[in-house]
């Protein structure tokens, strides 16, 4: 890391008054000058809890947009402002009311990857860590809209029992990581525990040991004695997987695992943002009140890890 930038940075975080922010799939030098690193829901809720007035987000934009949400009294930067999700952008507000329409007696459960229009027009949010859970808690005789992950929405209803009413979106950094890629890094390292996403394939999480969200991932790998882990999801998270296990191996599925839009961000860029006051994350209220009224139904079941 530049000394200099890192120095820079520092002195404007002080000056502003500001918390950095930077999700697990965030460049390595990325992950070390933030003050907070983990998943996107996670972060926006410790940055609520602290006195900072300023956010710079080092992740996309749901992720900014979600801390704006928790936060309407600070001012949420998101460094790059094409830092985009594909995922979020493949339901709208508008196609979702359509779905509602066609079941007038589902709930909606949006996962957190989504925009906050989309929140807005939803009963309850997850993140793949508690997607299982939120599903389970709800009424037997309700049906449920997960929206927009199909694999992800997929992984629920196989746990709960649940018949989902699906959309078919997914995450192109996910699906690149193909049963083969798993089968053959496990033919090369046979002792190695194979941690998935439930973002991957069907086909994936079925021959992994471990499906596991981000941030469950490093609580994993950390507690257990295995020695050697193959990771099946967006390659960021092995730095600070190698960070906090130095002593393990940590094996990429697919090295082509990356997502183009979380790579964005750089020291740079934070110290633009922090200068210049860009690019500020607006969302209009009644959006967010609504979309937080989905969150806080999440939290209310129970807490975020």
């Amino acid at each position: 890391m530049d000394e200099r930038l890192f120095e820079k940075i520092e002195k404007l975080k002080q000056q502003r008054n500001a918390v950095i922010l930077a999700h697990n799939y965030q460049p390595g030098e990325i992950q070390d000058i933030a003050d907070f690193c983990g998943d996107s829901l996670g972060l926006s809720i410790k940055a609520a809890q602290t006195d900072a007035e300023l956010i710079v987000f080092c992740g996309v934009q749901f992720m900014a947009e979600t801390a704006a949400i928790l936060s309407p009294e600070k001012t949420v930067l998101l460094p790059d402002k094409s830092a985009g999700c594909p995922m979020a952008d493949m339901i709208t507000a508008e196609q979702l009311r359509e779905l509602k329409q066609q079941h007038t007696d589902a709930l909606v459960v949006c996962y957190v990857n989504s925009s906050a229009e989309v929140k807005a027009e939803s009963d309850y949010c997850c993140t793949s860590a508690n997607a299982v859970d939120v599903v389970e808690s709800l009424p037997k005789d309700r049906s449920i809209i997960f929206v927009p992950d199909q694999h992800l929405g997929r992984f629920a209803a196989d746990r709960t029992s649940r018949d989902l009413v699906l959309w078919p979106g997914y995450c192109a950094t996910h699906i690149v990581i193909t049963e083969e890629d798993i089968k053959n890094a496990k033919a090369k390292y046979p002792e190695t525990v194979v941690m998935a996403h439930p973002e991957c394939t069907e086909p994936v999480k079925k021959i992994s040991d471990q499906i596991l969200s981000t941030s469950q991932m490093l609580r994993y790998a950390k507690k257990s004695e295995a020695k050697q882990f193959i990771v099946a999801t967006e390659i960021g998270i092995i730095h600070t997987l190698k960070k906090q296990n130095p002593n393990t191996e940590f094996i990429a599925a697919n090295d082509r695992a990356i997502c183009p839009n979380m790579k964005k961000i750089t020291l740079e860029k934070i110290i633009w943002s922090l200068e210049d006051m860009q690019y500020k994350v607006m969302i209009p209220e009644e959006i967010r009140i609504k979309a937080k009224k989905a969150i806080d139904r999440m939290v209310e079941i129970l807490p975020v890890e």
